[in-house]
């Protein structure tokens, strides 16, 4: 994963032999190659995601996903609420309250996000069943930015499609 600011150790790779081999994935999939002479964006910082409740939000995403709260002042001073997992982070934004800039038409339930696990989905399984937490499909195979993904999906509180993916080996 590359940054504005140079490499980034992925928290999801294994060992050095797996740094390799997302290099070569990268390298595969044009990500370390620069657009001749165009300016080029290297990685998501952070998205958005519109709900109704923030509370219920972060509560099902810090227990059911294991992302961590994180409150923080934005630049107008107002306290916002976000949810971080490894370099990158969700901001949310309660619907009738979005901050501007925001989308054209933010809805509540209107995401499809992928999040990437390292741990194998049999665990996930268990532990979703153990949380009263309905998979919706998978394990499935996909098709990730870098490769084949093996992956489950489920509905957060506000309906978006969350899945749980793992890079296959």
């Amino acid at each position: 994963m590359r940054c504005l600011l140079g490499r980034v150790k992925d928290p999801l790779r294994r060992s050095e032999k797996g740094d390799e081999a997302m290099t070569k994935r990268e390298e595969a999939h044009g990500g370390t190659r620069p657009a001749e002479g165009r300016p080029r964006v290297t990685g998501l910082d952070h998205l958005v995601l519109t709900v109704r409740d923030a509370g219920r939000s972060c509560r099902f995403y810090t227990r059911v996903l294991g992302l961590v709260e994180e409150r923080f002042r934005g630049a107008d001073g107002a306290e916002r609420q976000a949810l971080r997992m490894g370099a990158q982070k969700i901001n949310l934004h309660v619907v009738g309250a979005e901050i501007a800039p925001h989308a054209a038409a933010p809805r509540a339930g209107s995401a499809d996000l992928c999040l990437l696990t390292r741990d194998p989905l049999s665990v996930w399984s268990a532990h979703l069943a153990g949380l009263d937490v309905p998979v919706a499909l998978g394990p499935v195979p996909r098709t990730g930015a870098l490769g084949p993904i093996t992956s489950l999906y489920l509905r957060d509180p506000d309906g978006n499609l969350v899945e749980i993916a793992r890079y296959d080996p």
